[in-house]
């Protein structure tokens, strides 16, 4: 009896090891559900942040709205991209910080204040770069911009895309400027840069680095004869109330650009990279059709309220003129203008 009883007690362990082995493998099952990294396989989304300074209704706005709807739809509804416009997370310069450190997943700023990171995409701002808007556009969408926007590798931002801001154009308050020549001693409001400053004295005119935010007083004292922007700006700031001189000759056309947090880049998957990247681009068609409206709209106010606009067929003179900026900064971008023109 006592060796039975031996017998049915060793029997009794054996089962309960053998249903906790069991139990055992359960837990690795549901662990191996959840993938290797941890991560949830559940289809739950993923909702990411997009920065943009401008309004609801401006053409970043609308191109980030679209990369975002494109986003969702290429990745089947697993990321979803909030857009918060008007400045809502910061200046440009404050969110750029937040993009590095990986707070802010995603943003559009101007490709001025990236030169910080990448010398290389100052080029962009060169005076009469591109021969015209489409061949500007095919570099830009193609190889060669993807390229530009990897310089900023290593910097903890990724550029997906550039998209439109408009050709800047010189207005002044004394007279119509057609010519290289008509700009000879007029006071030119710029941007506080060197390349600025070239590129008007190289055209014959002062120029007098100013915030923009003054502008429109020292034009209407005449402190400054005139400045430079694109239409939309001209219009909305009100400078044709006070100089209404417009010449459009497009000398610069600095783009925008959609940017992600290296840090986000790095957890996506090859998968989610593509359909990210293809995102980008293919809503870039979209914001430069909202931005060609805008455009035409402010256009359009403008010569209504009286301004005179002098349209420049012929360039070719303008391009002589500024011949001595490309030799003072032809040694820093040669390689990326030739990239971009041949």
């Amino acid at each position: 009896m006592k060796k039975k009883a031996i017998s049915l007690l060793l029997l009794a362990l054996f089962v309960g090891l053998v249903l906790a082995a069991c139990g055992g493998g359960d837990s690795d099952s549901a662990d191996d559900a959840e993938g290797n990294d941890g991560s949830s396989d559940s289809g739950e989304t993923i909702t990411l942040t997009l920065a943009e300074n401008h309004p609801e209704d401006y053409p970043t706005t609308i191109g980030d709205k679209e990369f975002a709807k494109l986003v969702e739809e290429k990745t089947d509804g697993r990321y979803k991209i909030e857009v918060y416009s008007g400045g809502q997370l910061g200046e440009e310069s404050e969110v750029l910080e937040q993009v590095q450190l990986g707070t802010i997943d995603l943003a559009r700023v101007n490709a001025i204040p990236l030169t910080q990171f990448s010398e290389e995409i100052g080029v962009l701002s060169m005076p009469y770069l591109f021969e015209d808007e489409e061949s500007k556009w095919e570099k830009l969408n193609g190889e060669v911009g993807q390229e530009l926007l990897g310089t900023l590798d290593g910097s903890g931002l990724k550029g997906l895309a550039f998209y439109d801001s408009g050709e800047r154009s010189f207005y002044n308050s004394v007279r119509p400027v057609s010519t290289p020549e008509d700009m000879e001693g007029l006071q030119i409001r710029v941007q506080s840069s060197d390349l600025a400053i070239s590129i008007v004295e190289a055209l014959g005119a002062s120029a007098t680095p100013m915030e923009y935010g003054e502008v429109y007083s020292a034009l209407q004292t005449g402190v400054i004869d005139g400045a430079e922007n694109n239409f939309p700006s001209y219009y909305t700031a009100g400078h044709y109330e006070v100089a209404p001189y417009f010449t459009v000759n497009g000398y610069q056309g600095t783009p925008e650009v959609l940017l992600a947090s290296q840090s986000l880049w790095d957890e996506l998957s090859e998968e989610d990279k593509q359909a990210f990247q293809e995102a980008a681009l293919e809503s870039v068609a979209v914001q430069r059709e909202a931005w060609a409206e805008l455009t035409e709209e402010a256009k359009k106010a403008v010569t209504e309220a009286g301004s005179e606009l002098t349209e420049v067929e012929d360039i070719s003179a303008w391009r002589e003129a500024v011949q001595p900026v490309y030799d003072e900064f032809g040694e820093q971008y040669g390689d990326w203008i030739d990239k971009l023109t041949k």
